[in-house]
């Protein structure tokens, strides 16, 4: 399995354990099912219990419903371009028509991509510090009944036992993003799965872009286009 299998599959059994919590609770089910759900005691799916109590508050729910890799860079790299436009426009310079859809990326450079996607996913999932090790056991048990390869998976199970630093991380995921396409679809990615509300989240989304060289202009619209979503 490949990284972005990975992923995709991540967010394809979150989606349908936030649905069925959701469901358990306009059935009649007690607010405690919820918390029991969102800490990971439940049954569901990797990514959301990394997302823990925001499932439980809608906070991430934007990112699980993307639903494959491919939405979330169609996303990124549509803001990239809506953004790009403004600036052409605003500087006077001729408009060209951009291409109807990003490049695609050769399967190693590919893979590498997302596996930095993954780990900015799992660090910014992690950058609020409510993954103690009880829940981590849990997300990696969840894994080990994934369909994945060995290698792929104590890769994840690593990354889930770094500590959390956000600038380290930050440096980390942009030592290894080389294009700013690239680097807006790692911090749309991040952006989608935290609370921007939460000092420590926001922080490290700061923190993030900062590593990043991100525009502050185009930042901002990455933000307001993750609200939308």
């Amino acid at each position: 399995m490949s990284a972005q299998s990975m992923i995709d599959q991540l967010l394809k059994t979150g989606l349908a354990a936030v649905n069925d919590a959701r469901g358990s609770l306009l059935g009649g089910s007690q607010p405690g099912d919820m918390r029991k759900y969102a800490t990971g005691a439940a049954a569901g799916g990797v990514l959301a219990m990394l997302l823990g109590p925001r499932s439980s508050r809608g906070i991430g729910g934007s990112m699980l419903k993307l639903g494959s890799m491919s939405a979330l860079g169609m996303l990124a790299w549509k803001t990239y371009q809506d953004w790009q436009a403004q600036q052409q426009a605003a500087s006077g310079a001729p408009m060209s028509a951009p291409p109807s859809a990003p490049p695609a990326l050769p399967p190693p450079q590919a893979e590498q991509h997302d596996r930095v996607l993954l780990k900015a996913m799992i660090a910014a999932a992690k950058s609020d510090n409510h993954l103690d090790h009880v829940e981590r056991d849990k997300v990696e048990a969840e894994l080990r009944r994934a369909e994945s390869d060995d290698t792929l998976r104590a890769w994840v199970e690593t990354e889930l036992r770094r500590p959390v630093n956000a600038a380290d991380v930050a440096a980390e995921v942009a030592a290894s993003v080389t294009t700013p396409e690239l680097a807006a679809e790692v911090y749309l990615a991040s952006v989608l799965v935290v609370d921007q509300s939460s000092p420590q989240e926001r922080a490290y989304l700061d923190a993030l872009a900062s590593a990043l060289r991100l525009n502050a202009g185009l930042k901002a619209q990455l933000e307001v286009r993750a609200l939308a979503t």
